[in-house]
């Protein structure tokens, strides 16, 4: 991992959805490797929406669901606040997303993330510096570095100083 990732609420609650199985394994790697790297980072937004659903339609015990939610908290969620409201809507605009997707990625770019985790964007759009990646098809370890040798571009101006005397010849 080379930066900050962002949790969308629906890989929170895929990791404690017990009706697909692998999407819940994925998603409790993704979430393991984030608490181990220190760099997941979330919303207040993203983990309301998980108590929301953690209650409603996977009918945990809301004080149960909020120990699960209270985890997250430690992430430092960023708040919907002014600033989140209004990079929404230049978001929204701008790409064309619903309104809960442009704040979702709104307050993944003022969070500077390099990754927003989620299954509700399409895979591998770029917004800004934020890149959507959808964790179920993504591995959890980090792609191998590929380098690439460009070619110098010629010089165009002359060289400073007294020619070599080879040139001279």
């Amino acid at each position: 991992m080379t930066g900050p990732c962002f949790v969308d609420a629906n890989v929170f609650v895929y990791a404690r959805d017990p009706r697909d199985p692998q999407k819940r394994e994925r998603a409790a790697q993704w979430i393991d490797l984030l608490w181990s790297e220190r760099l997941g980072r979330t919303s207040a937004q993203a983990i309301a929406e998980l108590y929301v659903v953690a209650t409603r339609k996977l009918g945990i015990a809301p004080e149960r669901a909020w120990q699960q939610v209270e985890r997250y908290l430690t992430w430092k969620p960023c708040p919907v606040d002014e600033q989140v409201l209004r990079r929404g809507r230049e978001i929204e605009q701008r790409y064309r997303l619903s309104w809960w997707d442009s704040t979702i990625v709104a307050a993944a770019q003022i969070q500077d993330c390099v990754l927003l985790l989620t299954e509700d964007l399409q895979d591998g759009a770029t917004f800004g510096s934020v890149t959507a990646r959808n964790p179920f098809t993504l591995e959890t370890r980090e792609a191998a570095a590929v380098y690439a040798v460009e070619r110098r571009a010629p010089i165009l101006h002359r060289p400073r100083g007294r020619p070599k005397r080879a040139a001279l010849g």
